[in-house]
Formats: structure tokens, C-alpha cells, sequence
């Protein structure tokens, strides 16, 4: 089983996540933005990892350092169960749906992290998160991660559905890219060697 845990401990956050990329998409997840909660379920239940959160933050002055220390610490625990990342098929994609959202997400672990992201809200909140946050979010698990990620919004106009097929088509790319390749279960997936 590929799992990890780690704690992450700052001035402005205190966090610990566990995650078993081999799970049923089980969650446990507490950080105190709700919609943020609702995003990581999301991850796992469409990924099929399990993943345990809580953090607290100084959510007082806003969530900003919240979202981005979540993405941090999922990218770190993410890359500590993937190893040397022997036997992955290492791409994934997913185009996905949401009503009239509709996102597309490619990604390579190839443990050099970049992120391009074309997505746009017309609010500033959804609930009671900036919209803004995402973007920092998903930059700080991918670079963490060692992850390169591109996600694009195809469509859309319902900034709920927007975020959500993101977070939905990067769970199911995940979920491809982390599975075990039968063909080369016991080699590296570079012709590097190593990733």
C-alpha cells in the first residue's frame, strides 16, 4: 500500500494529512472553510484515495494561508506515498463535465512541477472563499507534488461548477496516472530511469 503522513506546522497553519493513494476514496477532512472541505472530498472520492485532514489556520485574518498550506501539505503527503514512482502510468487526463461547466486537466508526475491555469470567475466568493484562493491552491499542490499540471475551463458560467469539474478532472487524472502499469509494474516510466 502507497500511504504517508505528514504534519505541517507554521505561524499561520498547523496541519496533518494522511493519504493511501491504493483507497476507495474515503475522506475525513476538517480545514474550516467548508467549500474547500467540499473540494479535497471531492479529490478523494474521484481519485479513489483515502484521505484524513485537519487543519487550522488563522482563518480570523482570511483563508488564504489556509488554502495554501492544504495544498502544500496534500502535495507533500502525495509525493512522500508515490516514492520513487516505479510502475505508475505517470500521465492522466480527464474532460469533464459539470451541467454546463466543462474542464479539462492533463497532468505528468514527472517530479518537475509547473502549473498553467485558464480558469475565470465572474464573483469574488463562492461561499465564503475568494475565488482566487484556487488558483493558489492547486499551484502549491502541484508544485509540491512534482507535478505538471494544466487545467483549462472549456465552458462555463456557474462558478460552483466551474471549480468542482476542476477538482473533479484532477481527481480522475490522478486516479489514471498513479495507476500501476501491469506491463512495467517494476520500472520507472522514463527513460531517465528515475523521476
Amino acid at each position: 500500500m502507497r500511504q504517508a503522513s505528514i504534519e505541517r506546522n507554521t505561524n499561520e497553519t498547523q496541519i496533518t494529512t494522511t493519504i493511501n493513494l491504493d483507497g476507495s476514496g474515503k475522506y475525513d477532512v476538517e480545514t474550516g472553510v467548508g467549500f474547500l472541505d467540499h473540494m479535497i472530498e471531492q479529490l478523494s472520492r474521484h481519485s479513489l484515495m483515502d484521505i484524513t485532514l485537519r487543519a487550522k489556520g488563522d482563518l480570523h485574518i482570511d483563508f488564504h494561508h489556509t488554502a495554501e498550506d492544504v495544498g502544500i501539505a496534500l502535495g507533500q503527503v502525495f509525493k512522500q506515498a508515490l516514492g520513487d514512482r516505479k510502475g505508475i502510468r505517470r500521465y492522466g487526463s480527464c474532460l469533464l463535465p459539470m451541467d454546463e461547466a466543462l474542464s479539462r486537466v492533463a497532468l505528468d508526475l514527472s517530479n518537475r512541477p509547473y502549473l498553467v491555469w485558464n480558469v475565470t470567475f465572474d464573483r469574488d466568493k463562492i461561499g465564503d472563499m475568494d475565488t482566487e484562493l484556487f488558483r493558489e491552491w492547486f499551484q502549491a499542490f502541484a508544485f509540491n507534488a512534482g507535478m505538471t499540471l494544466h487545467v483549462d475551463q472549456i465552458h462555463g458560467f456557474n462558478n460552483h461548477h466551474i471549480v468542482e469539474s476542476c477538482f473533479k478532472a484532477l481527481a480522475r487524472s490522478i486516479r489514471e496516472a498513479i495507476e500501476i502499469d501491469p506491463r512495467k509494474a517494476d520500472e520507472v516510466p522514463s527513460t531517465k530511469g528515475v523521476l
